[in-house]
């Protein structure tokens, strides 16, 4: 299963990459799950190696995390939207906390201008996107949304 690797949170210094930690952070992008004892011999290192490795990585933060990544195709069939979010004064925390429990935000960017917050949703159809921004417009906190559905992704990188 492919996995997704976490960026870098910025709270610790940055820790120097060699060719080697950047080839293992490459195969632990195209998949996450990999064993350590795979991810040795497609190094061509010691197992131990690896294992070492991948400690200094997370104790640097550079690898944060291990994520499922739901191929697109499994997808596909969601109806996908961006929803601008206007918060009141001192309530993003709040909303975030709010947006979290629901499986169906997939992400959610603290962002500048006349919005606070742009949650990414993908929802089985029309009517369970509409009924889902009517639920996060009716959040605490939430004074507007504004939503745009996505028709093509024309880049995804």
């Amino acid at each position: 299963m492919a996995g997704e690797l976490t960026p870098q949170s910025g709270t610790m210094p940055a820790v120097s990459l060699d060719d080697t930690d950047r080839a293992l952070l490459a195969l632990l992008r195209d998949n996450a799950r990999a064993s350590t004892a795979e991810l040795a011999r497609k190094l061509d290192l010691a197992r131990t190696t690896v294992q070492s490795r991948l400690a200094k990585l997370e104790r640097s933060r550079t690898v944060v995390g291990y994520t499922v990544v739901v191929p697109d195709e499994a997808e596909a069939a969601l109806v996908r939207a961006h929803v601008l979010i206007t918060a009141r004064p001192k309530q993003s925390a709040a909303i975030e906390t709010a947006l979290r429990r629901i499986a169906e935000v997939r992400t959610l960017h603290s962002v500048s201008g006349p919005f606070d917050l742009i949650a990414v949703l993908a929802a089985d159809s029309i009517g369970a996107l509409d009924q889902l921004i009517d639920r996060i417009g009716a959040l605490d906190g939430v004074e507007r949304t504004t939503s745009a559905i996505v028709l093509s992704t024309r880049i995804a990188r």
